[in-house]
């Protein structure tokens, strides 16, 4: 093994270990009571007699639609590495995957890319699996936008910056696929750009071209269809928490109030859309005729089965140890 190599798995057994380990955890602990806070805000009774109400096997049906969500994006995370040639051994890259969530409270989803440095040690580069991290991100954004169009015409408000979404998105497929330009554009930034500022930009081209190769037919549909099972299904829990909770919100009504907040707090780039998609969900909530108390315990309660819950399993894939395989190389 080369002497890089040595350096990449040190770094792979002691980047999460020790003081940083620690760090993570404290940086967890802080979000939890900051959820603690904000729950006590809405009343922590309510939110108690919400768990309640749900119960366990209410609570059960919850996470389990939240694990098909994490589920298939595996599975269309799994087809971007094989598009971009490579194939990790199945259990090692859901735990890669899994990993990530467990930096998702870190701002801007930076800490998903966590999952780069793991996927080095596999004989990925970073250009590669930072394409297969954007073209993840790029995916759920369409998704999203689609699942919020279901129900646009409940809250008028937010169409402009759903124009906006969509017009960025067409016109950010339309430069995936100009691969002619932007080999050149990569090119000319390599040899007329000074020193660093050239090299951040042919190294952020290079991801592009890479993603590129994700966002083509069929895979474009199949990439947006599993997105919008994935997030779907958590749509649907949080519709089950607001039925159970005794709302009569339509299914479209709560696809449109979840997926509308998610996007919110993913576009805050706040940790985790902290904040931000709390505040849109309870918001929207009342203004369709939800009492506060109840609003804050349906956010609080989704919150918990979605964003808490793959956090709690992310900490515990990132205390996993690495199962040692070979990296199968592809030749599409």
């Amino acid at each position: 093994m080369a002497a890089g190599d040595h350096t990449v798995d040190r770094m792979r057994h002691t980047i999460l270990s020790g003081w940083r380990f620690r760090a993570l955890l404290l940086i967890v602990l802080l979000s939890a009571i900051g959820y603690l806070v904000f729950s006590i805000w809405g009343g922590w009774h309510e939110v108690v007699a919400a768990m309640v109400r749900v119960g366990f096997t209410g609570m059960v049906i919850v996470l389990t639609l939240s694990l098909v969500n994490y589920g298939l994006r595996f599975v269309r995370w799994q087809k971007f590495l094989a598009l971009l040639g490579h194939r990790v051994y199945t259990p090692e890259s859901l735990r890669i995957y899994i990993a990530g969530f467990g930096l998702t409270i870190l701002p801007g989803k930076a800490g998903e890319a966590i999952r780069s440095l793991f996927l080095k040690h596999h004989g990925i580069s970073y250009p590669e699996s930072l394409a297969a991290f954007f073209s993840e991100q790029f995916s759920n954004l369409i998704s999203m936008l689609m699942l919020v169009s279901i129900g646009l015409w409940l809250y008028p408000p937010a169409k402009p910056l759903v124009v906006i979404l969509a017009t960025l998105i067409v016109t950010g497929l339309v430069v995936l696929q100009q691969t002619k330009w932007l080999k050149a554009l990569k090119t000319v930034a390599q040899n007329r750009l000074p020193g660093r500022l050239g090299k951040l930009v042919h190294h952020g081209i290079e991801i592009v071209l890479h993603s590129g190769r994700c966002f083509r037919l069929p895979m474009l549909l199949y990439g947006i269809v599993l997105g919008l099972v994935a997030w779907g299904s958590e749509g649907v829990a949080f519709y089950y928490i607001m039925h159970v909770l005794g709302s009569d919100l339509s299914l479209p009504t709560a696809l449109f109030i979840y997926a509308f907040s998610i996007l919110v707090g993913a576009l805050s780039f706040l940790p985790g859309g902290l904040g931000g998609a709390e505040v849109t969900m309870v918001t929207l909530l009342i203004l369709n005729n939800v009492a506060q108390p109840q609003a804050v315990a349906a956010t609080v309660l989704i919150r918990l089965a979605t964003l808490w819950f793959a956090v709690a399993l992310g900490v515990f894939a990132l205390t996993l140890p690495e199962q040692e395989t070979a990296v199968e190389k592809n030749n599409p």
